[in-house]
């Protein structure tokens, strides 16, 4: 009885192995090298800049450096009107900057987008100067505003203006100057991002649309420009931060002039690191830039409800 019930007795199901935790591993342990040689790129340089915002440093003074704690923020708010004046004219140029590379982008790319003969070579001409770096834009419109062989001349020989007249030296003109160069290099990037969305637009709404008598006014209202919105927002963003940050421009077209006219923050802080040494001063002006930038991104991410659901 015993020997038989230990046949009837069913098998024991077999163990599962267990899965070896290197495979899933894998993966981490490959990109580990490149994600900590970035994270070296990235945070040495921040942390450093941190660190010398609390310190009185300046190489060509080395008796004055030491800490000095908050001292630099207090000169910031306190004593320095330079700051104020930057911080206002940055806000002004990234308005009117970003505004209206917005707008011709939106409406080169709703022109790029429909079908014509010779839509690549179109196509091609608008993504052009998005290709051309920063420095060598720079040096194009020097020579477009050069007072002896550029535009000016030309528009002298028609009777416009006066020989000699350099629009980047006037303070009434240098502003508008410096606009319409970098609209030539920043329209084709939200351009590109535009159309890029705008590929994805299903055409069975727009037939619909007009179907129900919709007019291209509300077609655009009401299916282009809500499935352009997370687009519009994140170049918005993008755009802003990088104008921002712009000083390759400025600094080769006016040098933040004249009379300080174009002087943008990170303009004053590359002009406070390199030509009077101060590191301590740039780097506390430096992580106020910062703040600023991070406070306001998030604000304008909150406002715009960024990834949410279009009513």
């Amino acid at each position: 009885m015993a020997q038989a019930a230990a046949v009837a007795k069913p098998p024991a199901p077999p163990r599962r192995r267990r899965a070896s935790a290197t495979p899933r591993r894998l993966p981490y342990l490959l990109i580990g090298p490149a994600a900590l040689l970035m994270l070296g790129f990235i945070a040495y340089p921040v942390i450093s800049v941190f660190y010398y915002s609390l310190q009185e440093y300046n190489p060509t003074k080395p008796w004055r450096n030491g800490f000095a704690g908050f001292d630099n923020f207090v000169k910031i708010f306190t004593e320095d009107p330079v700051f104020r004046d930057t911080l206002v004219f940055s806000a002004k140029w990234v308005f009117v900057e970003v505004g209206l590379q917005l707008l011709f982008g939106l409406a080169l790319a709703l022109i790029v987008n429909q079908t014509f003969v010779g839509r690549g070579i179109g196509r091609a001409m608008v993504f052009s100067p998005w290709a051309v770096s920063g420095v060598l834009t720079s040096a194009i419109w020097v020579l477009l505003y050069n007072s002896q062989t550029g535009v000016t001349r030309y528009l002298a020989d028609l009777g416009i203006g006066s020989y000699g007249t350099s629009w980047l030296s006037d303070t009434s003109t240098v502003f508008s100057a410096a606009v319409v160069a970098d609209l030539w290099r920043g329209v084709p990037f939200f351009a590109i991002l535009i159309l890029a969305d705008l590929q994805s637009v299903s055409k069975d709404l727009y037939e619909a649309a007009e179907v129900d008598g919709a007019s291209r006014l509300k077609q655009f209202w009401h299916i282009t420009l809500p499935h352009l919105k997370d687009a519009i927002i994140l170049s918005t963003l993008l755009r802003a931060v990088w104008e921002f940050n712009n000083v390759d421009l400025l600094y080769t077209l006016t040098g933040g002039g004249p009379a300080g006219e174009t002087t943008t923050l990170p303009l004053y802080i590359a002009n406070t690191s390199v030509d009077a040494h101060d590191f301590g001063y740039a780097s506390a002006l430096t992580t106020v830039a910062f703040v600023i930038l991070l406070f306001c991104s998030i604000v304008y991410l909150r406002l715009s409800k960024f990834g949410g659901e279009n009513k």
